[in-house]
């Protein structure tokens, strides 16, 4: 199989979808793998590491997109990349399509197979390749709340961890999964007051063991919700319905309530929020005011800290990779698995019931 690796066109995004080493196994396994020049430099990545790996390096995205057969990237294709895309050919990457209806047209209509990494789920109902970006992405909350607390950035002026006479900030997780467990690592680190929410009694018991003193566990109830925004000085969202549009928990209305200058971090931006005011945002223009609350709202945070994340994706994307270069599109789709859930669309149908309920929309069952 022919794969290509397109450099990444998203506005700061600075990962690669595949390593140097990645490369040298796939081309030790007999496949050709094309690589747009300097795709990689973002994460540290030059050009002539993947050339020694045995890549094919080209010009441009177009390139790619011409010869591959399998399109391996990071972040979901951009406006400009649709076009590309031709008919049969195989995509592997993070769509969010729930959150975007023109993107899901829009790959409806050229026709390609859509893997998605978010959906992909392993022998144990797990989602490894969702898990890496989440974990970079929930510590890298607290590290931007931070920041944005302080007033030069139009924050509260405070310090997470207070000192000796002055209170901690309050934090309030919404979610206890990947994201808002190491969300909840980090702030616990800088000596916040951190309250986490969730509906899943288990996972509550499980965090209130190993989470130090200063996390509070919290079953998430709407007057529970309310009681925590109104103390927050920083409130990280973080809930996650895998495929589907995130649940809203925080309203408009409830904003007037939260105390002016405090932060709100919606990890879920990239399945449409779960903060009715959540619109995405970038890293060179990160924030917003709403009702004097900053909201932070990057869709792909991770590609801020490219080497670190695009280590840690490929780290779990490479096995997946193979497979899929080795068992060919109708194969992995034949054979029930981890990479037929992983498709959410095929030859302009949807098959993840949870995007087309997003849009109203109906599936292709298996």
């Amino acid at each position: 199989m022919i794969i290509g690796v397109p450099k990444e066109v998203k506005s700061d995004e600075y990962r690669v979808a595949l390593l140097p080493v990645g490369v040298e196994e796939l081309v030790a396994r007999g496949h050709r793998v094309i690589v747009e020049s300097s795709a990689g430099l973002g994460s540290g990545l030059p050009d002539h590491d993947y050339l020694r790996a045995g890549a094919e390096m080209v010009a441009s995205g177009a390139d790619v997109f011409e010869q591959a057969d399998l399109i391996v990237k990071v972040k979901e294709p951009q406006p400009e990349e649709y076009a590309l895309i031709r008919s049969g050919q195989l995509l592997f990457t993070y769509f969010h399509l729930a959150a975007s209806r023109e993107l899901t047209d829009a790959m409806i209509d050229t026709g390609a197979t859509c893997f998605a990494y978010e959906t992909l789920r392993d022998s144990k109902g797990r989602l490894p390749l969702l898990t890496p970006m989440s974990e970079v992405a929930g510590r890298m909350s607290i590290q931007q709340g931070a920041k944005y607390l302080e007033r030069p950035q139009m924050g509260r002026g405070i310090l997470l961890g207070g000192v000796p006479g002055v209170p901690p900030a309050h934090i309030t997780i919404l979610g206890g999964g990947i994201v808002g467990s190491n969300a909840a690592k980090i702030a616990a680190g800088f000596q916040a007051d951190v309250a986490i929410l969730d509906v899943d009694l288990d996972r509550l018991r499980y965090l209130d063991d190993i989470m130090p003193a200063n996390v509070n566990t919290l079953y998430s109830d709407r007057h529970t919700i309310l009681d925590q925004i109104q103390r927050a000085d920083l409130v990280v969202g973080s809930v996650l319905i895998p495929g589907a549009k995130a649940p809203q928990l925080v309203r408009k209305e409830d904003l007037r309530l939260m105390k002016p200058g405090s932060v709100v971090i919606d990890v879920a931006v990239d399945q449409g929020g779960c903060i009715e005011t959540t619109r995405p945002t970038t890293h060179s223009n990160p924030t917003y005011i709403v009702d004097d609350v900053v909201h932070y709202c990057v869709a792909n945070m991770p590609g801020a800290v490219g080497r670190t994340s695009t280590f840690a994706l490929c780290n779990a994307t490479m096995p997946w990779v193979i497979r899929l270069a080795e068992l060919g599109g109708q194969a992995a789709i034949d054979a029930a698995g981890p990479l037929r859930e992983a498709v959410n669309v095929h030859q302009g149908a949807i098959t993840n019931a949870a995007v087309a309920n997003a849009f109203g929309m109906t599936h292709s069952g298996w």
